[in-house]
């Protein structure tokens, strides 16, 4: 059950605000519409409710406001807007990426994949999917977690007669089951059709709260359809006879040959087309838009008009990209109009500590596109043709050398890579929130965050590793093993080539995450060289009474044990490379941003 109690959105300047003092309950096993005209503020009330957006009132989904649920994903299931996911990536991985999020075993995505009718699009882009499979999308990702609620917002719009017919069968069997269905719609014989209750907003305030016989009955309109190539002559003829009678009948003239009669029925208009010999295509009770109370009421015993089915046979099925039903695009696969059971089976959850699986979820989020691939690429041809053209030119350190960094660039290529692929780890979260349908925002959750910095440094280790080997390998064929030989000191080399690369991934991450965009974290990542080291090395020429000499040699001291496998070298080299002014200004940059992090995280859950 859905208890809403004053929703009210805040207040911009001296405009109302979009909804005001609205409440209202949504009871299980029922079908709750939320209807108004657009503007009305359906999805801002929706928004409230779902702690998206600031504001004043509360809602209680089974006795319990969403921010007290431990797996908000789990109760409730959100569909507002567009799916958020990245364009390149497939239908199936996006939702095998969300069952990883939620927790829920990878086939739940084949269930409602099939539930929904998109098992032949499991390997579309979502960049290709068209308004109503997008839609489709949207629904199964809602049903995902086999949540008890359902809130969505205009799920069939984009659908066609055959698919939205179907979307509500499917929401009336959840509700059936016992769960608890709040749908928004702009079209009030949507709501009278679908609805076991209507609640109406206008201006963003509540103006009638009904079950849907009484909506049907007092808040629609009902009309009489004709279509008739005398369509003039016989509204002419329906107006003056009305009119004689003193009865109060409107016929407006729509597109084409066809007549709304309001205020009569279909035997009188009938009668009337055949006594003055006008012939009739089309006669039919109809649900009109909503509007005043109708003008002629039932009389008792009389049967209260319905919606009319015939007029829902008579629209032509199309989907949504214009193509009638019956036939589909050429080279596109023949996508299925309705599932084969109206819910996928229920699963069991396995409990957890967090409503997210971390690492899994970045696994799934990294391997579903091709930035990091077409990144690896780029950065291993770079970094080859660089060295070669540093080799050519001579008077290169063979260290530089080897890692393709000019003295002219700020970070070798390798570096730059990591930082991209690191920034685009938390960028991609802001810019596609697969996450964040149920919560607002991205979760700032430290095991999410170790959960990308873990997959981070494993991504730049190994374009570390290969774009060394890339290097050595084309050294070696361009100018033999002149080039190529291992220095003494190797050891320490490669930990400064290692750290720096994982050093910059994980500020591409944590600026990323702190500034909320993909650019932001790259820029953070080049000015630690072009901004940060100069100050630390200003900070390191300064005066200074005392050294920090022999430091390697105090720690080794410190420590009474003997370091096994030759771990004090490897103490001195990260020493070393601490004390080098690009390791001190990465080190300075990292814990910086890791605090300011930190702080936007308990900033966020103190709100």
């Amino acid at each position: 059950m859905i208890q809403a109690i004053g929703l009210t959105s805040t207040t911009h300047k001296e405009h109302p605000p979009a909804v005001d003092d609205v409440s209202f309950d949504a009871h299980a096993g029922r079908v709750t519409a939320l209807l108004g005209a657009p503007g009305a503020g359906k999805t801002t009330a929706l928004k409230l409710m779902l702690e998206l957006q600031q504001g004043r009132g509360i809602t209680y989904f089974r006795g319990r406001p969403l921010h007290r649920i431990a797996h908000p994903s789990r109760e409730v299931g959100v569909l507002l807007g567009d799916v958020p996911g990245h364009p390149a990536r497939t239908v199936r991985g996006q939702l095998r990426m969300l069952c990883a999020a939620v927790g829920v075993p990878v086939r739940r995505a084949d269930d409602v994949l099939d539930v929904v009718g998109l098992a032949a699009l499991r390997h579309e882009r979502l960049g290709t999917l068209s308004r109503g499979m997008d839609r489709r999308l949207g629904v199964a990702s809602a049903l995902l977690a086999d949540p008890h609620t359902l809130v969505l917002d205009e799920p069939a719009d984009g659908l066609s007669v055959r698919e939205a017919r179907w979307l509500h069968g499917m929401l009336r069997a959840h509700a059936s089951q016992g769960g608890t269905v709040l749908f928004t719609t702009s079209d009030p014989k949507e709501a009278a059709r679908t609805a076991d209750r209507v609640v109406t907003l206008d201006r963003g305030r509540l103006v009638a709260d009904q079950e849907g016989p009484a909506f049907a009955r007092t808040r629609l309109r009902p009309r009489v359809v004709v279509r008739s190539p005398h369509a003039a002559r016989l509204g002419a003829l329906l107006t003056r006879e009305a009119r004689a009678a003193h009865r109060s009948v409107e016929v407006v003239r729509e597109e084409g040959n066809r007549l709304s009669v309001y205020g009569s029925t279909c035997p009188d208009v009938g009668e009337a087309a055949f006594r003055n010999g006008i012939l009739v295509h089309q006669l039919s009770d109809e649900i009109g838009d909503m509007g005043p109370a109708p003008t002629r009421r039932p009389e008792a015993g009389e049967p209260e008009p319905e919606s009319d089915a015939e007029d829902v046979e008579q629209q032509p099925d199309t989907d949504p990209d214009g193509t009638p039903t019956g036939e589909m695009p050429p080279c596109r696969p023949q996508v299925t109009s309705g599932p084969s059971s109206p819910l996928p089976p229920p699963i069991t959850v396995r409990r957890a500590p967090g409503p997210l699986r971390p690492l899994r979820y970045e696994l799934r989020r990294t391997a579903g596109v091709g930035i990091g691939y077409a990144t690896t690429i780029v950065v291993l041809v770079v970094s080859a043709l660089l060295s070669v053209l540093l080799a050519r030119v001579g008077h290169t350190p063979q260290a530089r050398l080897l890692a393709a960094w000019p003295v002219e660039l700020p970070l070798p290529p390798a570096a730059l890579g990591a930082g991209l692929l690191g920034a685009v780890a938390f960028g991609d979260e802001f810019r596609h929130p697969a996450l964040a349908a149920d919560r607002g925002t991205v979760p700032r959750r430290l095991g999410l965050l170790a959960a990308k910095l873990l997959v981070a440094s494993a991504t730049a280790l190994l374009l570390a590793v290969l774009s060394l080997g890339c290097d050595l390998e084309v050294l070696y064929l361009a100018y033999g093993r002149e080039l190529t030989s291992i220095s003494a000191d190797w050891y320490l080399l490669g930990m400064s080539w290692v750290g720096l690369v994982v050093a910059c991934a994980w500020a591409g991450v944590l600026a990323a995450g702190v500034f909320r965009s993909t650019a932001a974290g790259l820029a953070a990542v080049v000015a630690v060289p072009i901004v940060v080291v100069p100050l630390v090395q200003e900070i390191v020429r300064g005066p200074s009474v005392r050294t920090a000499a022999g430091l390697s040699e105090r720690l080794r001291e410190l420590v009474l044990v003997q370091w096994p496998f030759g771990g004090g070298r490897y103490l001195a080299g990260a020493v070393e490379l601490l004390a080098q002014p690009v390791g001190g200004a990465l080190a300075l940059s990292l814990t910086a941003l890791l605090c300011a992090y930190l702080l936007t995280t308990l900033r966020s859950r103190v709100r």
